[in-house]
This record gives C-alpha cells, sequence and structure tokens, in this order.
C-alpha cells in the first residue's frame, strides 16, 4: 500500500495529466475535491444528498465551478457494495453504470470502490495527530488492523498486512446481527423488532439507529418526547446535559464497543481498531470517557486479549479522501506508457514519496546492483527503511521486491522482449523478422497486464443478450470486423459488417433497443464512424469501442476496450494494433461462449428440477 506524506520536500507540482476528481459520497453527504498532488486536496465541498436527483446531478454541480479545469481521471468512495460496472445504492434511491457516468462526465479513467475499502487504505499513512486514541493497549507490528465507523450505515473493513505491504477487505460487516449485552438493549431490539425482523448492527449503530435508540428509551422510561434527529442527540446530550440523550449516547457507544470488540476478536486486529465514520469525531474528548472502552474489555474469558487492542477515533478531515486517491493512483501507475520497466520508474519518480524516490534513484544508476542484492543491502544503499523499499515496489504495481526483480530482469536481460523497435528500411531480414516478433510479443504482455476487466465483463454482457451485432470499421480495421463477423456468427447471433461510411451510416439509423454495435478504430477519430456511432446510441443501441482510450470514439461508446498502442502508420501498416484488437475479439468470443455454457446448465440445472419434481408427484399419486 502506497503511504501519503505530507512532506514538505515532496514534489507538489501539478499532476501531468491535470487534477483528479476524488469523491467520498454517502447517504447524506458527498464530500468532493481535486487533487493536484500527492496529498493535496484543492476546493473541497461538501454537499447534500438530498439536494440532487442522482450521481451524475452532483458531480455535475460540483464540476460547475471548474469548468476551465481539463480532468482526465477519477475514484470515488461510496458507502455501498461495490461488485462490477451497475451498482445500486443501499440507503439511497440512486443507481448508476460507472461507465455511463465517465462518458457523461468525458473521463478517461472513473473507479469506484467501497467507502471503508478507501478508509482502510488511508490509515497506514495516518500520523500521530490524525488520532484520538481512547483506552489503553499499544498495537503491534505487522498485525491486523480493523475499520469501523457508523455514519448513515455501519461500515466496516479490515487492513492485513503482508510480507510486502497491506491487503484490505471489502467487508459488509455492519449487516451482522445485533446482539443487546444486558436488559436494557433487550428493550431496544424488542422496540426495533416491531418494524424488521432482522436488526442488524447497522439499524442501531448508525445515525439513524441513534433516533431508533431514542424511541426506544423514551417508551420504556415513560417519557412522551418529540422525534430528534441524530445531530440534535449529540448536541442536546453534550451541550443541554438532557438525561435522555446522555443516556441514548452512552447506549450508543457501548453498542459501538461490544461491535468493535466483535470485529477484533474476528480478524485478530493486534494493530488496533479505527472508528471513522460521521458520528463518533463529533463526540469529541467526551467519547474517551463514554462507555465504549469498558464495553470493548468486556469479553469474559478474552477481556485480557481485548486490553492489549488499542483503539482510535480517526480525526483527520476527509481520511477518505486518502485512500481512494492511492487507489485511483496505483491505478493509473499500471497503465503508464513507458515501453520499458526503467522509464517506468523514471516517468513515475516525481509521484513517488522522498524516501522511495530515493530506491527509484538507485535503480536508475545501479540496477545491476539492485537485482542482485537483498532488500537489507538495497535499503541500506538508498539510505532508507525495508519497509520503503517495499512500498517502492508496490507504487509501481508489484506485490513485492521479488516480483519487481522478475520483471526488472527481464527488462534488462532481453528475456522477455519489453523495449518497442521500429522496424527501418535498412534492416536486414533477420532483423525484421526479429524486431516484428519481439515487438509484437512484448505489445501482448503489456496489453495482458493493463486490460480493463471491468469493460470486457460489461462487453460480454452486452454481447450476451444482444438481439443483433454490426461491426463499424475502415481501412485496415476492416479484417478485424470481418473475423468477429464469422465468429459471431457460430453464436447464432445475426451479424454484420461495414466496411463503407455510407453503408454503417444508414444501418445505424435502423438499429433498436437490444442492438449491439463494435466500432473498431486505431485513432477513434474518423468523422464517418463518430457519426455514425451517435446515430447508433440515438438509436437506443449499446456500443462497444475497440480504440485508443483518450479517443473521441471512446468518449461515445458505451464501453471502451482500450488498445493504446502507439506505431508510426504514417510509415508502416499499424501491424500491432490490428494483432491486439483481434485478440480483443477471440476474448470476447470465449466469453460470450462460456457465458452461454453457463445459461445451458442452468436450464439443465432447472429441467432436471422439474423431472425430479413431476417423478415425486407421481409417485405420491401411486401412495395416495
Amino acid at each position: 500500500m502506497k503511504q501519503i506524506e505530507a512532506d514538505p520536500k515532496a514534489n507538489r507540482s501539478a499532476f501531468a495529466d491535470g487534477p483528479r476528481l476524488l469523491g467520498d459520497i454517502g447517504a447524506t453527504h458527498a464530500r468532493l475535491a481535486l487533487q493536484t498532488a500527492p496529498g493535496e486536496f484543492k476546493a473541497v465541498r461538501v454537499l447534500q444528498c438530498d439536494d440532487f436527483t442522482g450521481i451524475v446531478p452532483l458531480l455535475r454541480s460540483y464540476l460547475a465551478d471548474h469548468g476551465d479545469i481539463s480532468l482526465n481521471h477519477g475514484a470515488l468512495a461510496l458507502a455501498n457494495p461495490v461488485h462490477g460496472d451497475f451498482i445500486r445504492m443501499t440507503n439511497r434511491d440512486w443507481q448508476f453504470s460507472t461507465d455511463e457516468v465517465r462518458r457523461e462526465l468525458g473521463l478517461h479513467t472513473l473507479l469506484v470502490v467501497n467507502d471503508f475499502t478507501a478508509l482502510a487504505m488511508a490509515i497506514p499513512g495516518f500520523k500521530a495527530e490524525d488520532l484520538m486514541q481512547v483506552g489503553g493497549g499499544a498495537p503491534a507490528q505487522n498485525s491486523v488492523i480493523g475499520v469501523l465507523g457508523p455514519g448513515t450505515g455501519l461500515g466496516c473493513s479490515g487492513v492485513i498486512p503482508t510480507t510486502d505491504g497491506f491487503v484490505t477487505l471489502g467487508s459488509e460487516g455492519g449487516h451482522t446481527n445485533f446482539a443487546p449485552a444486558d436488559e436494557r438493549e433487550y428493550a431496544i431490539l424488542q422496540y426495533a423488532w416491531q418494524t424488521w425482523p432482522h436488526v442488524s448492527n447497522e439499524r442501531l449503530i448508525s445515525g439513524p439507529g441513534m433516533e431508533i435508540i431514542y424511541r426506544a428509551l423514551a417508551r420504556r422510561n415513560g417519557l412522551n418526547v418529540r422525534d430528534l434527529t441524530s445531530q440534535q442527540i449529540i448536541a442536546g446530550a453534550m451541550k443541554d446535559k438532557n438525561e435522555l440523550c446522555i443516556e441514548v449516547l452512552e447506549c450508543f457507544c457501548a453498542m459501538l464497543g461490544g461491535a468493535a470488540a466483535n470485529l477484533a476478536v474476528t480478524l485478530g486486529s493486534f494493530g488496533g481498531i479505527f472508528i471513522g465514520g460521521g458520528i463518533v469525531p463529533r463526540m469529541g474528548e467526551w467519547f474517551r470517557e463514554s462507555p465504549f472502552r469498558t464495553r470493548f474489555e468486556a469479553k469474559g474469558r478474552f477481556s485480557s486479549y481485548l486490553a492489549e487492542i488499542p483503539t482510535y477515533v480517526i480525526t483527520a478531515p476527509n481520511p477518505a479522501f486518502y485512500g481512494v486517491a492511492t487507489i485511483l493512483s496505483e491505478h493509473l501507475r499500471g497503465r503508464t506508457g513507458a515501453n520499458t520497466l526503467m522509464e517506468r520508474v523514471q516517468s513515475l519518480k516525481s509521484e513517488l514519496t522522498p524516501a522511495e524516490q530515493r530506491v527509484a534513484q538507485l535503480v536508475i544508476e545501479q540496477p545491476r546492483l539492485v537485482l542482485n542484492e537483498p532488500i537489507a543491502d538495497i535499503a541500506r544503499l538508498a539510505e532508507v527503511s525495508q519497509p520503503t523499499v517495499i512500498r517502492f515496489c508496490r507504487s509501481l504495481g508489484f506485490q513485492g521486491l521479488a516480483d519487481f526483480k522478475l520483471k526488472f530482469a527481464s527488462s534488462l536481460t532481453g528475456a522477455i522482449p519489453v523495449r518497442h523497435s521500429q522496424v527501418r528500411v535498412s534492416d536486414s531480414t533477420h532483423d525484421l523478422s526479429a524486431k516484428v516478433i519481439d515487438n509484437t510479443v512484448s505489445a501482448i504482455l503489456k496489453f495482458r497486464d493493463q486490460m480493463d476487466v471491468h469493460s470486457l465483463d460489461r462487453a460480454i454482457e452486452l454481447l450476451s443478450r444482444a438481439k443483433k451485432v454490426e461491426f463499424y470499421a475502415m481501412g485496415n480495421s476492416r479484417v478485424v470486423a470481418l473475423d468477429g463477423q464469422h465468429k459471431f456468427f457460430r453464436f447464432r447471433i445475426p451479424t454484420a459488417a461495414y466496411g463503407d461510411s455510407h453503408l454503417f451510416k444508414l444501418a445505424a439509423e435502423l438499429l433498436k433497443p437490444g442492438d449491439v454495435v463494435i466500432a473498431i478504430s486505431n485513432s477513434g477519430k474518423l468523422p464517418e464512424l463518430l457519426e455514425a456511432v451517435e446515430s447508433a446510441r440515438n438509436a437506443g443501441a449499446d456500443v462497444i469501442a475497440i480504440t485508443s482510450s483518450q479517443s473521441p470514439l471512446a468518449k461515445k461508446a458505451t464501453v471502451c476496450l482500450a488498445v493504446d498502442h502507439s506505431e508510426d502508420s504514417s510509415t508502416f501498416l499499424s501491424m500491432i494494433s490490428r494483432i491486439l484488437q483481434l485478440l480483443l475479439i477471440d476474448v470476447l468470443s470465449v466469453g460470450i461462449s462460456l457465458d452461454a455454457q453457463n445459461a445451458e446448465l442452468v436450464l439443465e440445472h432447472k429441467a432436471n428440477g422439474v423431472v425430479q419434481e413431476s417423478r415425486r408427484l407421481q409417485i405420491s399419486h401411486l401412495d395416495n
């Protein structure tokens, strides 16, 4: 995991590709910012989600104040499970396709991750001033960390150390069953049961949950009170010293302590339990004296076990920004256009922390030494710690030092060709043969490592249910379209291929919803093709573009399968790009085939179930 440091000596210049849009979007508030350099977040705004009908109007409202800024990349932390492209929010009536939002905003990259996965990613980079410790205990080195946070819901995650960094958990642990610890909490549970047959921790240990606790305790105490929001309850306890509000807060904090203890023993969180979310930080110092820590340690035979585990409140402003920025940065680093690993180190050096830059400089100046020496010697020569060497490797997208050395050795020795060499007129037959083959192998390996699996999943899903598929391509890409047409016929999908601009423009106007166009272009800039694609979208059809990720065609498509290989097409035909396009057609074909086989298995399973049920009914009839 990349640790983001606020070092004054760090490179604070703007990113080469412009600022990045970051967001932390909950059910109630949306926090948005522009990241202009590592650890620097500008134009931070907090918007009310109730003021917007969806995520696109919300983002457009924020970006309206920054119309003069060109944005290419963005990442959002969302208070919701994130699986695949389509997202339906749990605590808000919003649903959207990540790829459609990306196209609406004109971005090249848009990542959406769970908000507590982002928060967990930020934790290893926090400093002492970013935290408030509650109770005793001390963190054990290289130990699991737990993360819990009540807000509109109850977020939950974990950070697991590995030999070369950290892995975060995408957890929905907030939906585990609530377990009362005393008669009062049992009365609250009984009150909640009147509304829900299943009461999770999130139902009670959250902002809306605090309001339920307030109403339940008011009834239990025989009080006739008006409903209060969670903010009013906190203010009533801390400012007005209202007895009922104080009891609610004490009960809430005790429940949170119990949930935190359960998380700690489940994960073995000797690295500590960290409390985030929007509610607890508002309690400030009051939380230190609350029943939270007492309940946390009240674990019977395991009380001494939990007493050793520290608990912290995250007090850093907008902490999820650090995590989501790290996730975006690592994603973009994996897509760098450098042809060799050495070039990649050089191009990314300015984005690294000062300590990691010293490791990068050692790699650039003494590559063979880095390749042959153990981690202890590399750290000593770079004047950094061994964990910094590991973080350097992970910042470049590798699992650790061993993985980095393996790829670096290939780059230096040429065992796996990684440098592209342009074929020249003066080359001998032997030289041009070696260059063509080496360049192709290198490009395929790089293409494999940078492939966007989510976009492929979305494309296969569209094609698997397509009523009709049409291929639009001109010039050198026509052979790819013909190859796709021949393959897709085998799946009994009505398929056509058009290589004439007048024909595919006319064909596009006849499309209907449920139809799919596969548009193939190296440049993605052909006016005729763009016009046809726009007609297809207006007709309700989906468009899969096989083209450069930053082209106009990519922005008009439903899904872009990026081929970002650059070639000197002014002198030679685009050889490698054509091969990569053909590979994408093969990947789509295999994906559709597997999807069809899965559908057949489901139908066969259902048919077997019908047969078995019929036999059971026959036997039952005979018995009667």
